[in-house]
């Protein structure tokens, strides 16, 4: 997507969040765990293939990052819409390290890195809203 691939990409992460999360939690972490190797392999692979550290159209970051934002969290509307908006605030706003991180850490697991901390602090957020309701 030209525009907002980071979103897209997240979009696109919903679905296959909603065939994971049907998993036991120690599954589900380990198939969150696999994702992450993978994808430190994969966004290592392409971005030395397109010449560009982290190009946008690389969003298995944002796949994972996302089903991250929503470990233990209900499976419903709200709480996905919830988790989408705060991972998304989270990765283009990129409080500390995830700045820092976005912009020192290369190779795969730098594009990687950045968006499992984004991811945690948006789940960080969800559990502490669950945790008040």
């Amino acid at each position: 997507m030209p525009f907002a691939p980071g979103t897209f990409g997240t979009l696109v992460a919903i679905p296959l969040y909603l065939l994971i999360a049907q998993l036991d939690l120690p599954f589900y972490l380990a198939l969150v765990l696999l994702g992450f190797g993978i994808g430190v392999y994969l966004c290592k692979y392409t971005s030395a293939a397109l010449g560009v550290h982290d190009h946008s159209g690389i969003v298995w970051d944002e796949f994972v990052g996302f089903w991250i934002t929503m470990i233990a969290v209900p499976v419903t509307w709200q709480w996905i819409l919830a988790g989408f908006v705060l991972f998304r605030v989270f990765d283009i706003v990129k409080p500390w390290p995830v700045k820092v991180v976005d912009q020192k850490m290369t190779g795969g697991f730098g594009i990687m890195f950045d968006d499992v901390l984004a991811g945690l602090y948006a789940l960080g957020c969800l559990q502490f809203a669950l945790y008040l309701l």
